[in-house]
C-alpha cells in the first residue's frame, strides 16, 4: 500500500505526499497552512492508497475536531478513529507540539489501518 491523506477545511484541500511502500504505518512529518476562522468545526482526514494509473483507492477518513485549538490554541496529542462506510478500520495520530516544534514537522502520524 502507498498511502497519502488528502485534508480538507471547509473549502480548502491539500494533499499530502505519498508514502510509498509504508504500507499501513506510515508517517507523514508534512505542514498545511488553513485560514480558519472560529466556526470551522472540524478538519476531515481522507486516506487513499495511490494505485498510480488505475485509480486510488479510498482507506477511510477520520474527522479532528477543531474547538479545542480555538480554546486552547492547539490541538492535543491523540488518536482518531478512521472509518470506511461507517465501521472502524484504524486510527490517525497527532504527535505532541514539543515533537512537532522540535524537529518542525507537522505532528500527525497515521498508523494502523
Amino acid at each position: 500500500m502507498d498511502p497519502f491523506v488528502v485534508i480538507t477545511c471547509r473549502t480548502q484541500e491539500k494533499k499530502s505526499s505519498v508514502a510509498s511502500g509504508k504500507g499501513c504505518d506510515p508517517e507523514w512529518n508534512e505542514s498545511f497552512l488553513f485560514g480558519l476562522s472560529d466556526d470551522v468545526p472540524e478538519l476531515l482526514i481522507k486516506i487513499f492508497d495511490s494505485d498510480g494509473t488505475s485509480g486510488d483507492d479510498f482507506v477511510g477518513e477520520a474527522k479532528i475536531p477543531l474547538e479545542p485549538l480555538f480554546a486552547e490554541g492547539s490541538i492535543p496529542p491523540m488518536s482518531y478513529n478512521v472509518v470506511k462506510d461507517e465501521e472502524y478500520c484504524g486510527e490517525i495520530r497527532k504527535e505532541s507540539d514539543e515533537f512537532a516544534e522540535q524537529e518542525s514537522y507537522g505532528g500527525w502520524k497515521d498508523s494502523s489501518y
